[in-house]
């Protein structure tokens, strides 16, 4: 059983594994920096399908499919599915599995729905409950502009602290014997809200939680952050990043050349147009599973945290004023 450290931190007492890791994501992300770790890059909005958020459904369970040919898995091997998105009612999740025979489990950490089920796969696994877990996440552009702002035939300004929502799928198996990194402790972290009501400003509302899991963890597990190659965060884009560094050097916390965003390197911010970079239940998932997990095999990473980062809002709520709470959950993965 894990063991608890600190106030908040699970040091895992079994070996939990990250069997394969895979993605799929749009031409946009395709023609960033990043696109060469992708498994398959998806020309048309559309996937192929009717609508935005059948396409976001397809892209997830087609992702679904390539990291259990890349484990070398059966879908019969599998005990539970966590998965999640940003739709209501974690529709595109829902659909994209209807058919996939296997225990499901819907999440909805907004962005930070992959570090949330890479959380609770690794307990799962770690209780004797599972020995293998998918952990998936997507997002899709057109379908959370239809959802959170305004639908793109309405061709609004976008303004200096909005982010671009990743089109994209992300997608790891983790499990109880295998040669890739492992979960060694994690992290859940708690709702912060600092009053933030700009829904166009995600990365400022997510930034005091990232700031308050980091804390916690370091605090837990008596780490510094030079115990890490690595301290990823997701998707606070630019503007958060530069917020959370701040935030922790009033904590006497340096960050150093240690962080990076899953928001700031899956595109090219000077190149693409995307104002602070992307944001989306897809872009830890997509960065994570393919480019940190390629960054482990070729031995350039031993040890990162990955702290994906949520906004947890609501049209309905913000538009009646309210202000939008955050959370931030952390993974140790270790080579």
């Amino acid at each position: 059983m894990a063991q608890k450290l600190g106030s908040q931190t699970y040091l895992l007492d079994q070996q939990v594994y990250v069997l394969a890791g895979a993605a799929i994501v749009g031409k946009k992300e395709g023609d960033g920096p990043l696109a060469r770790y992708f498994d398959d890059i998806i020309d048309d909005e559309y996937a192929g399908e009717k609508t935005f958020e059948a396409a976001e459904s397809r892209i997830l369970r087609d992702t679904y499919f390539k990291v259990l040919e890349k484990s070398g898995k059966a879908a019969t091997d599998i005990n539970f599915v966590l998965s999640g998105d940003l739709l209501n009612q974690c529709t595109a999740a829902s659909y994209a599995f209807r058919d996939a025979d296997v225990p499901y489990f819907g999440l909805f950490g907004a962005c930070s729905t992959m570090s949330e089920a890479l959380i609770l796969g690794s307990l799962l696994i770690d209780s004797g409950a599972a020995d293998n877990v998918v952990c998936a996440a997507s997002s899709h552009f057109c379908s959370a502009e239809r959802q959170f702002r305004f639908p793109l035939e309405y061709g609004s300004q976008r303004t200096p602290t909005s982010q671009w929502t990743v089109t994209g799928a992300g997608a790891v198996i983790l499990g109880t014997e295998g040669q890739g990194p492992r979960i060694t402790c994690v992290t859940p972290g708690k709702i912060l809200d600092e009053g933030i009501k700009d829904a166009n400003n995600m990365g400022a509302a997510m930034a005091p939680a990232a700031a308050d899991t980091i804390l916690a963890h370091l605090k837990d597990t008596g780490r510094s952050c030079d115990d890490y190659d690595l301290i990823l965060t997701g998707d606070l884009g630019s503007f958060g990043s530069t917020m959370l560094r701040e935030l922790l050097k009033r904590n006497n916390i340096d960050l150093k050349d240690k962080h990076n965003d899953c928001g700031t390197m899956i595109f090219d911010l000077e190149k693409q147009d995307v104002v602070c970079g992307g944001s989306g239940c897809g872009c830890s998932a997509s960065v994570f599973s393919t480019y940190i997990l390629d960054q482990f095999s070729q031995g350039l990473l031993k040890r990162i945290l990955f702290v994906a980062t949520g906004a947890l809002l609501s049209p309905t709520r913000t538009q009646q004023g309210e202000s939008i709470p955050g959370i931030a959950h952390a993974v140790c993965v270790e080579a």
